[in-house]
């Protein structure tokens, strides 16, 4: 498989960018990373963008994400929202993972947001939905559908007892 090959091709794989838990709120707009190739205070945050940025772009499509390479002496990341403020994050010195929990925490959101939205998503309004929690329920009260053999039985020839008894 061509995309199983390269440094750590486990992260092209959707089991590990649905793994990702930052989800960044719905104001930010642009997240961009400066860091630095070389320097030991760098390497948190080049371990971040190899393992995390994936994961952080898979779950934020409509947000911007941009790397900037070398142009800074001290790693950081910066979120641009879209009322134009600006959020700063030092991430000198740490590891990915300190990098990672830190921006869950303060541009990330919350579990419960994310629960809500979750269920919000759900289509509860769809008409192929029925049962106790749902406006119909049972399926013979959808127009187009068989009655319920309750209510008028089925002809012979749609019950199985009938059929095998043929054969």
């Amino acid at each position: 498989m061509p995309f199983m090959k390269g440094n750590a091709p486990i992260r092209r794989t959707l089991q590990f960018l649905e793994a990702g838990k930052l989800v960044l709120k719905d104001q930010i707009q642009i997240f961009a990373v400066n860091y630095n190739v070389y320097g030991d205070h760098h390497k948190g945050a080049r371990d971040f963008v190899f393992w995390h940025l994936p994961q952080v772009q898979y779950k934020n499509p409509h947000v911007q994400i941009a790397t900037f390479k070398n142009l800074t002496p001290s790693p950081f990341i910066k979120c641009f929202y879209e009322n134009g403020h600006q959020m700063l994050i030092d991430v000198d010195s740490k590891s990915k993972e300190e990098i990672y929990d830190h921006l869950v925490d303060v541009v990330g959101k919350t579990k419960e947001v994310l629960r809500a939205e979750a269920i919000a998503r759900e289509k509860k309004d769809n008409p192929a939905n029925f049962g106790a929690h749902c406006d119909k329920h049972c399926i013979c009260e959808i127009p187009g559908q068989v009655p319920c053999p309750g209510i008028c039985p089925l002809p012979n020839h749609m019950r199985g007892k009938f059929i095998n008894a043929k054969e």
